[in-house]
């Protein structure tokens, strides 16, 4: 062979060489510098609806805190940012549940009457069974509670009027029109529809001898002044207090309580409200 065609074949032999080697080294087109993370987008993107928090470029569904919005009303743990209790529940609207607000700009359905009235095992100022001495089963178990407390620190109370029907109340505010006047029976007597009463939750009590009954002279006797230590501990509250008539609507009543459950009450004599700076549904008018 001669010299110049060894030299033509030594020459094919490198470029084939160099070519194998280039093919087998190049970066593949599919993969990127980190090694370890081919197709990492998928990592990226989160999983949509599970905590709204990606932080990649895929398209997440929002937190979704309360979707059934059954908040308990009863549980104040989370006050809004003025201090208030569950504004943002409308379970206070329900007029079956415990804590259903009813005052003068919220009213029952019409003809509405509780299911579970039962007679409580406690000392009243009259005798007979009839409408004004029932209640709410669980108001008035929690009342048969109160009255037992109530003795066990020598305080003897005693049922004044509970349970109202609409046609009672009626009744009764159309004779205290006739007495005073529409606009003064309005500060101290609901508009059939509107009272507490109708919702078995609510009971006038005074002391066991009945002096005072319903009346202003109530307020300073011992009776009033342990109810408004001790109501809460037994899930009522005081429901119109004094010195929030703007609010409530009603003048002072010491004697009308109103039975909310502990967690409520609790909340509402700690921050020295009402029921309706509770819901935050305030003012009510005159």
């Amino acid at each position: 062979m001669s010299k110049k065609l060894k030299l033509v074949s030594l020459l094919i032999i490198v470029i084939a060489v160099g070519w194998g080697i280039g093919k087998y080294t190049t970066t593949s087109p599919t993969a990127n510098n980190s090694g370890s993370d081919i197709n990492v987008q998928d990592n990226l993107q989160g999983k949509p609806g599970e905590d709204g928090n990606s932080t990649g470029e895929g398209i997440t569904d929002p937190v979704v805190a309360n979707p059934s919005n059954t908040t308990d009303p009863s549980d104040p743990s989370e006050p809004d940012s003025n201090g208030k209790g569950n504004s943002t529940d409308d379970s206070f609207k329900e007029p079956d549940s415990v804590a259903v607000m009813v005052n003068k700009e919220y009213g029952l359905p019409e003809n509405y009457k509780p299911t579970d009235l039962v007679y409580p095992e406690v000392r009243f100022t009259f005798k007979e069974k009839i409408e004004k001495r029932m209640m709410r089963k669980e108001a008035a178990e929690a009342l048969e509670k109160l009255f037992a407390g109530a003795e066990e620190d020598g305080i003897y109370l005693a049922g004044v009027s509970a349970y109202r029907s609409k046609e009672t109340q009626t009744r009764l505010f159309n004779r205290y029109v006739e007495k005073d006047g529409e606009e003064l029976a309005r500060t101290y007597s609901a508009v059939p529809g509107y009272s507490e009463h109708q919702t078995g939750l609510a009971i006038d009590v005074s002391g066991s001898d009945g002096k005072c009954a319903a009346e202003s002279c109530f307020g300073g006797t011992k009776e009033a002044e342990w109810l408004a230590q001790h109501a809460t501990e037994y899930g009522y509250i005081i429901r119109f207090p004094e010195g929030k008539q703007d609010i409530t609507g009603y003048k002072y009543e010491p004697w009308h309580i109103r039975y909310v459950g502990k967690d409520i009450a609790t909340y509402i004599a700690d921050k020295g409200i009402t029921l309706e700076e509770y819901y935050d549904v305030v003012p009510v008018s005159k």
